[in-house]
């Protein structure tokens, strides 16, 4: 290459080098300067889970400086109380909140109206629907007739106050929905002016919605969404746990699998696994039931299904406790969101659950029964003489290793620590008595 060809490709390096480092610059600061939108997606019951995923929408929001936050919704509603945490953040939001029944099919039941009409932009799909509103009492009976007459008029003023701005039929519908429960389509919610637009997807919505006014912590707001950047916002994996256990055929399961845990708890005590995994599975059971606002009769029920279940292993009955049992389990899963559209429970799965749980401790029964009535050599006298050390402190009943196996125990001198070696000098039922070896020194236990 000549000395020409070499200075014309240098200065042709060089014009290209000039132009990444202007025009890229350029087209990057376009892109930033387009307005962003934040889309959330949420379906099922309205839960806490809902207030905070959209706390943490608003500070993204406001870390991104977006112009607007679209919450898809499908909900068959949700408690008065979760519903009205939802509507005060609304209500308070630093940065407008387009609340989109999405997809077609969906709909924004119950507390899912008010989320709807609360919201700074309200749109839906087609084929969608909202409405049905009328308040429901926690115990699944009817209510008072005082009682239902506040909370209803209470839930009108509330409704009302945030649909009048949208005209006297919006306010007018609103307060059917509540009263007599009225349901609109999205064509009759549009016309009532309940929402202000139909769309397909996101990005219609915010073509449909560009250069609307809205009204923001008292302050009038003109969104600007022409050549939006919408970005996904997805639920963190704590939030979609949380809400994943917010169902009541889940929320009965957890329940179920804590009662069998802590049943082979009793029945093998000192391994202390089934246990814990018992007492998680029951925390997350009755946080499930306290979303989903359970009535008073459904938990009694329940309470009283596992107490005969647990009955069943303790006191042999031929299975009387646990078909009782069984019963109750049953009643207690037709009863507990008694009323609730947002929670129904799988009659199936229920009737499911209640066979496995009466089967189990039908079985507990018998292996319990059959190790009783082993030869001497695992019994009463097979066991007196034996020398064991203590697992957990005796004061005075704890944990033992005899022979092997871990017992329950009850020290006939006193508290007795771990380390200590013990001698069995009987039985009591399936719980050993033992007193303290004299004559030997306390060493750590082992197995």
């Amino acid at each position: 290459m000549n000395t020409k060809g070499r200075t014309l490709w240098s200065l042709t390096v060089l014009l290209l080098l000039v132009w990444a480092n202007i025009v890229h610059p350029l087209a990057a600061l376009a892109q930033s300067e387009r307005p962003q939108v934040l889309v959330l997606t949420f379906e099922g019951p309205v839960t806490p889970v809902l207030v905070s995923y959209l706390e943490r929408a608003e500070k993204e929001a406001l870390q991104r400086d977006a112009e607007l936050i679209v919450l898809r919704l499908d909900t068959p509603g949700g408690s008065v109380e979760v519903m009205g945490d939802v509507v005060r953040h609304l209500d308070n939001a630093q940065v407008p909140v387009a609340v989109f029944v999405w997809p077609s099919g969906a709909r924004a039941a119950s507390a899912g109206t008010f989320v709807v009409l609360a919201a700074h932009v309200a749109a839906m799909a087609p084929k969608t629907t909202m409405g049905a509103a009328s308040p429901v009492d926690a115990s699944g009976a009817e209510m008072d007739e005082t009682l239902a007459r506040k909370i209803t008029n209470d839930l009108v003023a509330s409704i009302r106050a945030h649909a009048e701005r949208r005209g006297p039929d919006a306010a007018e519908w609103a307060e059917l929905a509540v009263r007599e429960a009225v349901v609109a389509t999205a064509d009759e919610a549009l016309e009532l002016g309940l929402i202000d637009a139909i769309a397909r997807d996101v990005p219609d919505l915010l073509e449909q919605v560009d250069g609307v006014s809205v009204e923001v912590q008292g302050e009038p707001h003109t969104l600007h969404l022409r050549d939006a950047v919408i970005v996904e916002l997805p639920m963190t994996p704590l939030e979609q746990f949380l809400h994943t256990i917010a169902d009541p055929n889940i929320a009965l399961l957890l329940l179920s699998l804590a009662g069998v845990a802590i049943l082979i708890e009793l029945q093998s005590p000192g391994g202390y696994v089934a246990g814990i995994f018992g007492v998680i599975a029951l925390v997350l059971g009755f946080y499930a039931l306290g979303v989903l606002d359970a009535n008073f009769a459904g938990l009694g029920l329940l309470l009283l299904a596992f107490f005969l279940f647990f009955l069943e292993v303790l006191s042999p009955s031929v299975g009387v406790f646990a078909l009782g049992g069984g019963i109750a389990f049953v009643l207690a899963g037709l009863l507990l969101f008694n009323g609730r559209e947002y929670a129904t429970v799988s009659l199936p799965f229920l009737l499911t659950m209640a066979v496995l749980l009466v089967l189990f401790s039908i079985f507990v029964l018998t292996t319990v029964v059959r190790l009783r009535k082993k030869p001497p050599v695992t019994g009463q006298e097979g066991m007196i003489g034996l020398v064991g050390v203590v697992r957990e402190p005796l004061t005075p009943e704890g944990i033992v290793h005899v022979h092997g196996e871990v017992w329950r125990a009850r020290s006939l001198n006193g508290t007795l620590d771990v380390g200590r070696r013990v001698r069995v000098v009987g039985l009591e039922g399936m719980t050993l008595l033992v007193e303290p070896v004299e004559d030997e020194t306390p060493t750590v236990a082992s197995t």
